[in-house]
């Protein structure tokens, strides 16, 4: 277990409409300073795929996908004690402060990407923002259980609500 402090920034503008938020970055993300950066996770394909759009390769070019279809993208954690990249070794979470990106933003719906995020949401973050979070499958290579077409039609709520 080690402490971690959570270093990436918030992606967001004033016309992001959606917010989805990670439990906490990985170990690939927390090196590349970028959400989602797992080869193997299947966020970026997933929002490709729903956006008919080619998949983002580069940060930028992901940061311009995010907010050219009005996406915010965080995660519920601040800091906290984990093991690696899992997210079930999580202890002595602190959230993070959403109140810059729901005054900022016109956010008319808040998503979390897998269970966890959907629990730490709910536990220390929906008392705060008293706005309720739609929890989506995992896009983590750990949730084989879906596959990505299993994914996609999770998460194809995103653009019907």
């Amino acid at each position: 277990m080690e402490h971690v402090i959570h270093q990436i920034p918030p992606i967001f503008n004033h016309q992001s409409e959606i917010l989805i938020l990670g439990s906490f970055p990985s170990v690939k993300s927390r090196e590349a300073k970028f959400f989602y950066h797992h080869p193997q996770n299947r966020f970026w394909k997933v929002l490709a795929a729903l956006y008919q759009e080619p998949i983002p390769q580069t940060i930028d070019e992901k940061k311009l996908f995010l907010l050219k279809n009005h996406i915010a993208v965080w995660d519920v954690i601040a800091s906290c004690d984990i093991q690696g990249s899992s997210d079930s070794s999580i202890k002595n979470a602190v959230p993070n402060d959403f109140s810059r990106i729901l005054k900022a933003a016109p956010i008319r719906q808040i998503y979390t990407n897998g269970g966890t995020a959907f629990k730490l949401y709910k536990k220390y973050c929906e008392p705060l923002t008293e706005r309720p979070a739609i929890k989506l499958p995992s896009t983590s290579p750990a949730n084989a259980a879906y596959s990505l077409e299993r994914l996609l039609d999770s998460w194809n709520i995103i653009q019907t609500s």
